[in-house]
């Protein structure tokens, strides 16, 4: 299979409002992704169709979505403006392309504590998962990376809002536990970046690249030979056996690209 490439799955909008669970860094060490600081709804209502640059966005429910969120670690601020400086000359759509590609292959390299590879730490995350799988969202791929974290999702009611939920129930016992698993995560308050990335999925070429991308980043990163070895996604097979409300192996051709994906 050939991975799906960075640019067609991951370069998407980030969002403010998955904020609240990770402490009070607002600081210009938060701002790497430039989200908007005030377009996000109150509500919790979707938001719709929205822009910013030259991408669409849509936040609306059973609109799939492909959503990545790393920890707060995981790139130091200093790469980031040497980053922003050697992009400068670039037109604006290939600048964002090529810094997407840029961030993920960091992420791959295992910056920062990578506190996501303890066990006990990756289970606790990946049941923040599937504890509303089918009822505020279904989950059809997701994968737990050392420092970061892709899910592909339908969500049932605001995006942001999940997200939330996902940082909220992970960030308090995964910072509880800092000293006794020995993290080192480097912030006694903040567990995760402020922000996350998402894009829509628009058709079922497109699915099937996502949910390809998100099986097979553990194994471009090195860290296993084949997707279904790796415990912390979708691919595994005792995640994929529907006994524990995870979905079933894409496979099995009951959570494919869904039927209205065309």
């Amino acid at each position: 299979m050939s991975n799906a490439g960075s640019a067609d799955v991951l370069v998407g909008m980030t969002h403010p409002r998955a904020d609240g669970d990770v402490g009070k860094h607002r600081n210009k060490a938060d701002e790497d992704v430039g989200a908007p600081r005030d377009g996000a709804p109150r509500d919790g209502a979707p938001r719709g169709w929205y822009s910013r640059g030259y991408l669409p966005h849509c936040d609306a429910p059973h609109l799939i979505q492909f959503v990545t969120y790393r920890l707060a670690d995981s790139l130091p601020q200093t790469k980031l403006t040497e980053l922003k400086a050697e992009l400068g000359h670039l037109s604006e759509k290939q600048r964002e392309v090529e810094r997407r590609k840029r961030i993920e292959e960091w992420l791959d390299a295992g910056m920062g504590c990578c506190a996501l590879a303890h066990p006990d730490v990756a289970q606790y995350v990946q049941n923040s998962f599937l504890y509303f799988h089918g009822e505020r969202y279904h989950l059809h791929a997701w994968c737990i990376m050392p420092n970061h974290v892709h899910v592909l999702i339908e969500p049932l009611i605001d995006l942001a809002t999940i997200v939330q939920g996902w940082k909220s129930y992970s960030a308090r016992w995964v910072l509880g536990k800092n000293e006794q698993l020995s993290l080192k995560i480097p912030f006694s308050k903040q567990l995760w970046m402020r922000e996350y990335w998402d894009r829509y999925i628009r058709d079922a070429g497109h699915y099937q690249r996502a949910v390809e991308y998100i099986h097979q980043n553990p194994v471009k990163a090195g860290l296993c030979n084949a997707a279904e070895a790796w415990p912390w996604s979708s691919a595994f097979f005792d995640n994929a056996d529907g006994d524990n409300g995870a979905p079933r192996s894409h496979a099995d051709g009951d959570v494919g690209a869904p039927k209205n994906l065309s």
